[in-house]
């Protein structure tokens, strides 16, 4: 069976039941794909820099065969200074999506490229910025020079956050009153990370970029234009087997 490794951060990476509803795309990913097995190796506070230093690539590259795929997708942290992860957007940032991309071949796999979904930043006028910069521009550059699929789920999103608008994107995003939620007793307004809805359709749209693409046979897709409510379609890991899966999913780096 084909596999789809997704290298990433907190945008991609699957949940915990202790921070539900709060989900990323990779979390939802398999319920447009079937006949290959989805393996979320995404990390809450990865950037490229980390995920790779971390033994985190090097587990993928260990575990995954020819044929399989490596989805690949970073920019929230990487913009983010301190802390060993910071990269420029067309300096270390393009350097290293170019050794995830050249690694991946070297073993056989399939990457392509996926730019991060954006923000949810409005100014006072309703007017959405785009915090991200210059870091899909860079990731764009790097699948034209290696000839890489790339899928702009940051445009995409940017097009959709507008469409709903700072009211409207609310029920995308994690917000919540105070109470609503036993897992934020007091509410949460963040601006970064999704919840069920915004989850789903970020990975509807990546399976079907996928799909039109022929990145795997047609037989591999479904559900596409299914409706279905994503509260009762998305599943938690154990908090246990997440923790479990964190420890296990990292590999000695080779220098």
């Amino acid at each position: 069976m084909t596999r789809i490794f997704l290298a990433g951060d907190s945008s991609v990476t699957s949940r915990q039941a202790s921070m539900a509803p709060m989900v990323g795309w990779g979390q939802t990913l398999q319920l447009f794909v079937q006949g290959a097995e989805v393996i979320n190796c995404a990390r809450a506070g990865a950037s490229t820099r980390s995920f790779l230093e971390r033994g985190r690539l090097a587990w993928i590259l260990e575990n995954g065969v020819p044929g399989d795929l490596m989805l690949i997708s970073f920019g929230l942290i990487d913009m983010k200074p301190g802390d060993g992860r910071f990269t420029e957007p067309f300096k270390e940032y393009q350097g290293f999506l170019r050794q995830y991309v050249n690694a991946a071949r070297d073993r056989g796999m399939h990457p392509v490229l996926i730019t991060s979904h954006e923000r949810r930043v409005f100014d006072k006028y309703g007017n959405m910025r785009r915090p991200l910069g210059q870091y899909p521009a860079a990731m764009r550059e790097v699948a034209t020079q290696l000839s890489v699929p790339l899928i702009d789920l940051n445009e995409w999103s940017v097009a959709w956050w507008r469409h709903a608008g700072p009211d409207g994107t609310k029920a995308l995003f994690l917000y919540l009153e105070p109470g609503e939620h036993p897992n934020y007793p007091k509410g949460v307004a963040d601006n970064t990370h999704l919840r069920a809805h915004g989850g789903v359709e970020c990975s509807r749209f990546i399976a079907a970029e996928m799909q039109n693409r022929a990145l795997l046979p047609p037989s591999h897709f479904r559900n596409l234009q299914a409706q279905f409510d994503p509260e009762q379609a998305v599943e938690f890991l154990p908090d246990d087997v997440f923790d479990q899966q964190t420890k296990e999913r990292v590999a000695e780096v080779r220098r």
